[in-house]
């Protein structure tokens, strides 16, 4: 191969680019020329068919993602080795909700959150599974290969600055207000030092699951989005710093502060243990 061509194909942007372009690429075709016709076919309610078809998406991503960058890179694909997959699972999903938990019981003691009813009646496994799929497209691009690719590029500590600003794309999520912004750049940074302490996508993935699935579990919004569904029927009241407002929970002052220790708490963590990526720039 063209030493120039070579050169091209594995420079970082590159990589990140045709990661993206061909995972994606590959699970759009996947789903809507094949998952889906398939599916609808045989089930005919959709409440059964979407969850299935959420996961299947969930795994061809994952697939592609793992081959693309074993031929791609010929290495070990580390960030999805399942050797602490488990622990990191159970781990990742208690922190994200006991986070927001926390939230909720500051609210609750302060008289801003009134629990009404308990019904699962409201939610349902498709909530769920668009949870998982969401999820794992974000943290898969996001974590294991942008933060990835650039933190052996450029250092831990530049690419916590990109990661912080990759986040800001979801200043376009209904209901965002001033405060989001800061909350999306400490979102970016603590799910990027999840990545970077473990060097695995799985404690940011179910992190995120566990964040995600705790703000309708308690009756709040989630990003704004108030049609996911709830277990706990609720109400929230008083200053909208405080509960989130439209946003919901994590926008919350207290959710992001909670956050922004856990990130903080991380980041001295793996700096102790040795783990922050110093890189130089331009090397021959």
């Amino acid at each position: 191969m063209n030493a120039f061509i070579k050169r091209v194909l594995h420079f970082p942007i590159t990589k990140i680019i045709v990661g993206i372009v061909v995972c994606f690429s590959l699970f759009v075709v996947i789903q809507n020329f094949g998952l889906k016709p398939i599916f609808y076919s045989i089930i005919q309610d959709k409440n059964i068919a979407n969850p299935i078809i959420h996961c299947i998406s969930l795994l061809v991503l994952l697939v592609s993602y793992y081959y693309l960058f074993r031929f791609y890179d010929k290495r070990e694909i580390t960030e999805l080795s399942t050797k602490y997959l488990f622990k990191e699972m159970f781990g990742g999903f208690f922190f994200g909700f006991f986070t927001i938990s926390l939230s909720i019981f500051i609210l609750y003691v302060l008289g801003y959150y009134h629990a009404i009813s308990f019904s699962t009646t409201h939610y349902s496994l498709k909530f769920f599974t668009i949870l998982l799929f969401a999820g794992i497209v974000e943290d898969l691009f996001h974590r294991g290969l942008i933060v990835r690719v650039c933190e052996n590029w450029l250092g831990t500590h530049l690419t916590l600055v990109i990661a912080m600003l990759i986040e800001l794309q979801h200043v376009y999520n209904p209901n965002s207000n001033l405060f989001s912004f800061f909350y999306y750049l400490i979102w970016g940074f603590t799910m990027a030092m999840l990545f970077v302490y473990t060097k695995r996508i799985w404690l940011p993935y179910f992190f995120h699951i566990g964040w995600n699935f705790a703000q309708p579990f308690y009756g709040s919004n989630l990003t704004g989005t108030s049609d996911l569904g709830s277990i706990i029927q609720s109400k929230f009241n008083g200053p909208e710093l405080l509960t989130g407002g439209a946003v919901g929970i994590e926008d919350s002052i207290f959710a992001t502060t909670f956050l922004l220790l856990i990130g903080i708490a991380l980041y001295y963590r793996a700096k102790k243990e040795g783990k922050i990526v110093k890189r130089k720039l331009f090397t021959r």
